[in-house]
């Protein structure tokens, strides 16, 4: 039975005071503030640290969650850094970037965001110096605090200073005539291209590390040379700017090292070449000026494209490992001249889908000009011998020849074993060689090539 009869009035009086008491019962004390001195915050990490970091470039945004696991809503009275305005931390807190920042509330069970970064100012130690600091949580007359740890290290620095248009921004660190030593006393940090001039030289001493910030690079101008001397136990580093454990490995931070004809040799030895685009481009920009790039002990790898890229050069290279590479770890284009003994070209690129070779050597390469034309540039491939080395990588097939006619393409694998399809049986250009048979690298995901 459908009841009708209620006066309208004790109606609508039952619905009011349904209301009043929905909103008094939401409420609870929802809105206040617990003031008792035993609450506490609770927090992600007791301790922010920081990987080496250089001075001025700073360092990555790390942040810290700061909880309130009690059921009522509390207020920070201030969240600062003990070393204010003067420290070389910076906070962000909930989007708000300050120094200090007072009354903070935070309802019960939930949390805020403090995300910090850190600048280190120049000084003039040559080792590496730790940077501290603190943040200040005080809540209900109770104080809490965060540490802040991280290991800064001078540098010399050399800041691109010429634009010319169509090159890269760079700076002259060797001009012509000169013979220039970087020694190993700190780091070097480059910004746009380090440029050795025509005619000079620069050596590098055993345990020198030089960093290059993003799209920066060594370039090696027509008639300069560069001497790598690094030694087993102090190799010579070329890497990016950015020393946290999470870069380690990251490739593509920094551009390439560019030699073109140099007045002598260049020569590497015990280097270690990681993390940028193209580990060496060696190229002639006329002719052919008689040099060669001499590489020994040399470890190439993580590049974002080429670990070696040639255009008609000339190179000896002795007991080197090329290795990951997002297309070839090694390409030598347009011919030239080329003697490798005892080299590892090992590709396990796994960062994105690889769909060339590891290994290619022409003797052409097809440009496109400014009016979008392709245009093919040939070279006599003279010599290119490979003995006792291994090719090898994740794909099927790791090797391309790709000759042209009209122009020599001369080359011989000796003693070497290869991941191919190619028929190897033919002694005139494979020698004692195997193929897909495993070499038993260590440990080819942490970029460990000896063998087993």
């Amino acid at each position: 039975m459908i009841i009708t009869n209620y006066p309208q009035k004790i109606i609508k009086t039952g619905i009011f005071l349904i209301f009043i008491l929905l909103i008094l019962f939401s409420c609870r004390k929802d809105d206040e503030i617990d003031t008792n001195p035993s609450l506490k915050l609770e927090f992600s990490t007791d301790s922010i640290i920081f990987d080496t970091v250089f001075s001025t470039v700073g360092s990555t945004t790390k942040h810290l969650m700061v909880y309130n696991t009690n059921k009522n809503k509390i207020n920070i009275s201030s969240i600062q850094l003990a070393g204010g305005s003067n420290s070389p931390y910076r906070i962000n807190i909930d989007g708000s970037p300050a120094v200090t920042l007072n009354n903070i509330e935070i309802a019960g069970n939930d949390s805020l965001y403090v995300f910090i970064k850190v600048t280190v100012d120049p000084t003039n130690q040559n080792s590496p110096l730790v940077i501290k600091d603190s943040i200040i949580f005080e809540t209900n007359s109770n104080i809490q605090d965060i540490d802040l740890i991280a290991w800064g290290q001078d540098a010399y620095y050399f800041i691109a200073d010429t634009y010319v248009q169509g090159l890269p921004p760079y700076i002259i660190v060797a001009h012509e005539n000169s013979d220039t030593t970087w020694d190993s006393q700190k780091p070097y940090l480059i910004y746009g291209y380090a440029v050795v001039d025509s005619t000079a030289i620069l050596r590098i001493d055993a345990g020198a590390n030089i960093h290059f910030h993003n799209n920066s690079g060594l370039w090696v101008y027509k008639g300069g040379s560069i001497k790598v001397n690094g030694t087993l136990d102090f190799p010579v580093t070329f890497q990016g700017d950015r020393l946290e454990q999470y870069y380690k490995d990251i490739p593509g931070q920094w551009d390439r090292i560019w030699l073109n004809e140099g007045s002598i040799d260049n020569e590497f030895n015990y280097a270690v070449i990681k993390n940028g685009y193209i580990g060496i481009q060696a190229e002639t920009m006329v002719n052919d000026m008689g040099n060669q790039l001499i590489l020994k002990n040399t470890i190439i790898k993580n590049m974002s494209r080429w670990g070696i890229f040639t255009k008609f050069y000339k190179i000896t290279a002795i007991n080197n490992v090329i290795a990951n590479c997002a297309e070839n770890t090694l390409f030598l284009s347009t011919g030239g001249n080329y003697d490798f003994r005892q080299c590892t070209f090992a590709n396990y690129w796994n960062n994105s889908v690889r769909q060339d070779p590891s290994f290619i050597i022409s003797n052409y390469i097809i440009l496109i000009d400014n009016n979008g034309n392709a245009i093919t540039y040939l070279g006599d491939l003279s010599k290119a011998y490979f003995g006792n080395c291994i090719i090898y990588g994740n794909l099927d097939e790791e090797i391309l020849l790709a000759e042209e006619q009209g122009v020599a393409f001369n080359y011989r694998f000796d003693h070497s074993l290869m991941k191919t399809q190619i028929n190897i049986s033919d002694p005139t250009y494979y020698l004692e060689c195997k193929k897909n048979l495993d070499p038993k690298f260590i440990d080819y995901s942490i970029n460990n090539y000896e063998l087993d």
